[in-house]
C-alpha cells in the first residue's frame, strides 16, 4: 500500500482550485499512513497555506508530497517550489504576524507550528523551495 517509500505525488499550482486539490491529496494521503485525524488536518492545512502562498506571490509552482527516509525515520514530506520573486528576509517571513501581502501573516509560521519541521530556501528572483515534514507513526 502507501507505507512504502516511494510516493511521491506532484500537484501544479496555478489556481485557488489547485490549493484545494493539493489539500485533499495530502490529507488522503496522511489518512493512508495511519496518521490520526488531528495530524491529518493539521498537515492538510498546512499544504493549503503554501499551495495558498505561491499562487498569491509566485502565481504558478508546484507541490510534491512524498514519504521519504529522513534521519532513518519515514516522514511525509511536502515540497511546495516556485519561480516566483523570491523571499527577500526568511527569518522575517517566518515570524508570527508578519507579511508582505493581504494576509494575516499564518502562511510560514502557521505552517511551520503544524509540521514537525519546515525549511525555506529563497532568495530575491529566485524563486521559493518550502520543504516540511510530519514523522509517519509507527505501529505500535
Amino acid at each position: 500500500m502507501s507505507d512504502e517509500l516511494g510516493v511521491d505525488l506532484k500537484l501544479d499550482i496555478v489556481s485557488s482550485d489547485d490549493i484545494v486539490t493539493a489539500r485533499q491529496a495530502g490529507h488522503q494521503l496522511a489518512q493512508e499512513l495511519g496518521f490520526s485525524l488531528t495530524d491529518v488536518t493539521m498537515i492538510a492545512t498546512a499544504i493549503s497555506e503554501v499551495a495558498r502562498n505561491i499562487t498569491s506571490y509566485a502565481g504558478r509552482g508546484e507541490v510534491r508530497v512524498a514519504v521519504v527516509d529522513r534521519d532513518g525515520r519515514q516522514a511525509l514530506v511536502v515540497r511546495a517550489q516556485d519561480e516566483g520573486p523570491g523571499i527577500a528576509n526568511v527569518e522575517r517571513a517566518l515570524e508570527d504576524g508578519y507579511s508582505t501581502g493581504r494576509g494575516l501573516g499564518m502562511g510560514l509560521p502557521g505552517a511551520r507550528r503544524l509540521m514537525d519541521g519546515l525549511i525555506v530556501e529563497s532568495s530575491p528572483g529566485q524563486g521559493t523551495i518550502v520543504e516540511m515534514w510530519k514523522w509517519i507513526p509507527s505501529d505500535g
